[in-house]
């Protein structure tokens, strides 16, 4: 079923206060470092409303967890850049907060316009950011650093939710960025989009991919949606986590089909990265496939409100 069309054209615990409880299929720490060493490591940065706290991962691997920045964060992106250093970016209520990627990172509000979301724009040409106003604006850094070196104000929206890649989710509709502005590509009540690979679109009244027009892969309210740009996707839906599965390329609903998580949550945040696909639960818990099953976390936060992967080694 397509609906509307398309306009044109179109991611030490107990030292900070968090709780350590275990996973039930932890490993050891020894094991960690062990398996670390060999497959790399990917942290997972998760916004909330006490701050942001980072998780480690080795592939499905959990690893150390902590607080990193204790200002409440409205939503995190990762701006891989090539040689130079990767930044976390947050979205807060006080403004643009920024740390380079690494072992310790250090967030600094480079701005002090309240924003409600935040993901990187396409080509990683900088970040795009929704503000608390409805303004829609692309902000790049200065290649050493974390530094403001342009903002590009693109126009607004009613009540902006989610951005990634080049689109926008606002109450409103999909809204895609140009360099001209931005065009609105249909739909209402926007919760969550996707824009790398297959455009997703978490609504009010489902979720729907872009084919001619949007498509429907699911009637029932859909709050969440992520995908790698690589035919893996995940939504949720009507509470439930649905993965999408399909090597021919096909977005329907048969597609899709629900995952069950350890735990009995639901998920409110999704993110990928490299091999793994991550949901974090409204109470606190973080959740890591590889490929092999679900492994999960506590770590001890609530009022989750987004996820984003680096790699950092």
């Amino acid at each position: 079923m397509a609906v509307g069309t398309l306009a044109r054209g179109l991611c030490p615990a107990a030292e900070n206060g968090l709780p350590m409880a275990p996973a039930e299929d932890d490993i050891s720490i020894d094991e960690k470092r062990v398996y670390a060493g060999s497959a790399g490591r990917t942290d997972a940065y998760v916004a909330t409303g006490a701050g942001i706290v980072r998780v480690s991962l080795s592939a499905d691997k959990i690893g150390a967890f902590d607080m990193v920045a204790r200002d409440p964060a409205r939503d995190v992106a990762v701006l891989a850049r090539g040689d130079g250093t990767d930044l976390v970016v947050a979205a807060a209520p006080d403004g643009l907060s920024v740390a380079a990627v690494g072992d310790d990172p250090e967030f600094a509000f480079v701005d002090d316009d309240p924003a409600v979301a935040v993901g990187v724009a396409s080509g990683r040409k900088g970040v795009i950011v929704a503000r608390e106003n409805g303004a829609i604006e692309r902000v790049a850094f200065a290649d050493d650093g974390v530094a403001i070196a342009s903002t590009t104000r693109f126009g607004s929206v009613a009540d902006p939710r989610a951005v990634d890649g080049a689109l926008v989710a606002a109450a409103d509709g999909v809204f895609r960025v140009g360099e001209d502005g931005l065009t609105d590509v249909g739909l209402d009540d926007a919760r969550d989009v996707a824009g790398a690979g297959m455009p997703l679109a978490a609504t009010g009244a489902g979720l729907y991919w872009l084919g001619n027009g949007w498509m429907t892969a699911r009637e029932a309210a859909a709050d969440a949606v992520a995908a790698d740009g690589d035919g893996h996707a995940m939504a949720v839906v009507d509470g439930d986590l649905l993965v999408h599965s399909d090597a021919s390329g096909e977005w329907g609903e048969e597609t899709w089909a629900v995952a069950e998580l350890p735990v009995d949550e639901a998920a409110v945040a999704l993110g990928y990265g490299p091999g793994v696909s991550v949901a974090v639960t409204e109470a606190g818990t973080l959740c890591v496939d590889a490929g092999d099953g679900w492994r999960h976390q506590v770590v001890g936060v609530r009022d989750v409100n987004g996820v984003a992967l680096a790699v950092v080694e």
